[in-house]
């Protein structure tokens, strides 16, 4: 038995752990689900010593803080068919913009096509931000193309996850800066906790160029710049993946968004947000959606619970990784109780193995509610949400925790409902390639991968820490 004096100051250690979690969570308006606090305090009150430094240096989600509503009356949402634009202006997004010439990427030629198409046609800027980078193929292209154009005088500036190029190598950049091009990484892993959390990651990815004139162009979607996205590899069939490129005043609205995520990353102070005013008409235009630390609200995950819920003839959805939180789960499950058709498109085995054992209990429980779930053959990449044909959300959130509550993501909502109805399309015709998903197993097969789960390191009672710290993303 320890002496007396070693337990009193052991719960001091303790209690003082438990301070110092109360007054940062509060000093920071730090906003967590009840299982994430309970499960964080837990951690702490057992094991202090290891959980009080992982919390200082993982334990944050949230940079900016909630705007304080006092003597102010919140924002009416629109009524109708205008519900979706007026709920991401409430949530502090830009007001719709038009867009022209918007092209759907059928495959990942035409990916890469529309990609370099857009390096080669700018005159004047070039930003590029991405996750990953690979070191062959469309990557080495890409970085080959950038310093091409930043030997003719454009303005070429790269911004690279920090813990993406970890999992993936980029290419060797030295001749891309020496033509001048400027290159940071966000939040590497190495960089001081003080300056952000190294489990935040930049999962935004879009190439802006010429912003501000009138040849200015956006690609984006959900493809990372490495082969297995566009031509594949090595005898591997390419993934099955989702981008677009547009025109028009939308595209100043990502410039705006890059200009705050570069800043972030160079150490420099955020400029004043301007207030960009719509340029479309109701039910016309579409909006950039950004999610992360950077916003005060869980901005897409508030979005996909509204729709759920206003959603009257059917939803559509598409994600290579199906690990919702219980409110997104219920909204859903709800939604196919009332009679809304509800179908989710997820591929049969992705790339991540602890991904496809932990959905299993929601892809049961969607079933069971009548959702209709289908498993694409090979890797299904894509990133796709779809709402009667009121609003499609298009770009970088998986439908995980860790999308929606912890890394900088960025969807586009498109209201038009023709384009609405592009994007449906487009989910049809990759929901004709699926099989069914059947979700009845005995009892024992059930008891049996939850055995397999916990041994491959998913903690039973502390769900939320393991969804913080140990989810990988793509």
């Amino acid at each position: 038995m320890l002496p007396s004096h070693w337990l009193t100051l052991h719960g001091l250690a303790v209690s003082l752990a438990v301070l110092v979690y109360v007054f940062s969570s509060h000093a920071m308006r730090q906003r967590r689900p009840p299982a994430s606090a309970i499960a964080w305090v837990l951690f702490i009150v057992l094991l202090p010593y290891v959980a009080l430094p992982a919390f200082l240096l993982l334990g944050s989600r949230k940079l900016a803080r909630p705007a304080s509503l006092a003597g102010t009356a919140p924002r009416p949402l629109a009524s109708g068919d205008g519900w979706a634009a007026g709920t991401i202006v409430s949530l502090g997004q830009p007001a719709p913009a038009a867009y022209r010439d918007l092209r759907l990427h059928r495959d990942g030629r035409q990916a890469q096509e529309a990609l370099m198409r857009t390096i080669d046609g700018a005159q004047a800027t070039l930003d590029l931000c991405t996750f990953i980078l690979g070191r062959e193929g469309p990557g080495q292209a890409v970085v080959d193309r950038l310093t091409a154009k930043a030997g003719q005088g454009v303005r070429v500036r790269l911004l690279l996850d920090g813990m993406g190029s970890l999992m993936q190598r980029p290419p060797s950049l030295d001749r891309l800066t020496r033509a001048g091009a400027e290159f940071v990484r966000f939040v590497p892993p190495l960089r001081s906790p003080i300056r952000g959390r190294t489990n935040l990651r930049d999962h935004r990815k879009m190439l802006i160029a010429d912003a501000g004139l009138p040849s200015a162009r956006l690609w984006c979607g959900g493809r990372n710049l490495a082969a297995e996205y566009f031509m594949g590899s090595a005898g591997q069939a390419p993934w099955r993946d989702l981008s677009f490129d547009l025109g028009g005043a939308l595209v100043q609205q990502a410039s705006e968004l890059f200009e705050h995520d570069w800043r972030f990353a160079r150490g420099l102070p955020s400029l004043p947000r301007e207030v960009l005013h719509a340029s479309a008409q109701a039910g016309e235009g579409a909006q950039l959606v950004a999610s992360g630390p950077d916003q005060a609200d869980d901005t897409v995950l508030a979005l996909l619970l509204t729709a759920a819920y206003r959603a009257k003839a059917r939803i559509a959805l598409a994600t290579p990784y199906f690990v919702p939180d219980a409110a997104l789960l219920m909204a859903l499950c709800l939604a196919a109780r009332r009679g809304v058709v509800v179908d989710l498109l997820v591929p049969a085995r992705s790339n991540h193995r602890l991904s496809d054992m932990a959905r299993g209990r929601a892809l049961r429980s969607l079933a069971q509610a009548g959702g209709r779930i289908w498993l694409a053959p090979g890797m299904m990449h894509a990133k796709l949400a779809v709402f009667d044909q009121t609003l499609a959300l298009c770009g970088s959130a998986n439908l995980d925790s860790r999308s929606l509550l912890l890394n900088y993501e960025l969807m586009c909502a498109f209201h038009p409902p023709a384009d609405v109805q592009r994007f449906a399309d487009w989910f049809d015709q990759e929901r004709g390639t699926a099989q069914p998903y059947v979700g009845h197993r005995t009892r024992a097969r059930a008891r049996h991968r939850r055995r397999h789960a916990a041994v491959a390191g998913v903690p039973a009672l502390i769900p939320a820490i393991a969804s913080e710290m140990c989810q990988r993303v793509d």
